[in-house]
């Protein structure tokens, strides 16, 4: 029986998601955390997206159809907004959760008003699910940091290690108080809210991996080039709080940050070709 207030919505836009829409999901079904809704939003896809979102028998699902094809941050924003939960996370419908990822997250943040958001590590996989790197991200993070240490950290690194939407649990209410994505940003978008939604609380990282990013590059990030990159930073120059050895550091790491994102799309390309 659906609970009238679940205490965790996962959100799913999905846009010509039907390849791999069906594993996202069943990685959220899979959890071994119970009270949670999982709203799919399909952006008015022309494939099978909207015929894998309702192959599910499951009352914890609920599925959304745009009438027209929103923007990237219009659709991930209408998602959570219609999210019924306290806590939310936004879930790309290519990626995956691992079965303790709700439960571990649900139990930081739960009766920890002074947090707004955790995050965990994540494994990289490609189209078929191989593992491509184990354990990545969150450097400097684990634990409990306030939003100028994980500011400094993010300038310092050049990239993103926060890490991508998959393995970010947040409040709504802060999402709500500072107004979600912001739409004129597309490559450091996920970022910019992380930061923003500390100016209502702490950040706390976990050293277990327990989401999936997958490396496939076809991609919006596996598209991601030149200008993306001089958008990271940009960003990255932009953001207040921090030392001038950490801008220093980041002229530094950033473009090794870059490399080792292009060297996993890249490796993800040479699996996609073998037969």
């Amino acid at each position: 029986m659906r609970a009238a207030t679940p205490a965790v919505s996962v959100c799913v836009p999905a846009y010509q998601a039907e390849r791999f829409l069906g594993a996202t999901m069943r990685s959220v079904l899979a959890q071994n955390f119970g009270d949670f809704e999982l709203l799919v939003v399909d952006n008015a896809s022309t494939d099978g997206t909207d015929v894998v979102a309702h192959s599910f028998d499951d009352y914890r699902i609920r599925v959304i159809r745009n009438p027209k094809v929103l923007p990237l941050a219009e659709n991930w924003n209408l998602a959570v907004h219609s999210s019924r939960a306290p806590l939310v996370k936004l879930l790309c419908a290519d990626d995956l959760l691992r079965p303790d990822c709700l439960r571990l997250q649900h139990q930081t943040l739960i009766g920890r008003p002074d947090l707004s958001l955790t995050a965990c590590r994540r494994d990289f996989v490609d189209d078929a699910g191989r593992r491509l790197v184990a354990g990545r991200g969150l450097r400097g993070l684990i634990g409990r940091h306030d939003r100028t240490a994980v500011a400094r950290r993010i300038v310092r690194d050049g990239g993103n290690p926060v890490g991508e939407p998959g393995s970010v649990l947040f409040r709504r209410e802060h999402f709500d108080a500072v107004g979600g994505f912001d739409g004129r940003l597309r490559f450091p978008m996920d970022l910019d809210l992380w930061l923003r939604l500390l100016d209502h609380g702490d950040f706390h990282g976990t050293a277990d991996s327990l989401a999936a990013f997958r490396v496939r590059p076809g991609s919006l990030s596996g598209k991601a080039g030149r200008a993306e990159y001089v958008e990271q930073r940009s960003y990255t120059r932009r953001i207040d709080g921090v030392r001038p050895v950490d801008r220093a550091l980041s002229s530094v790491n950033a473009p090794a940050s870059r490399l080792r994102r292009q060297g996993l799309f890249l490796l993800a390309g040479h699996y996609a070709r073998q037969p």
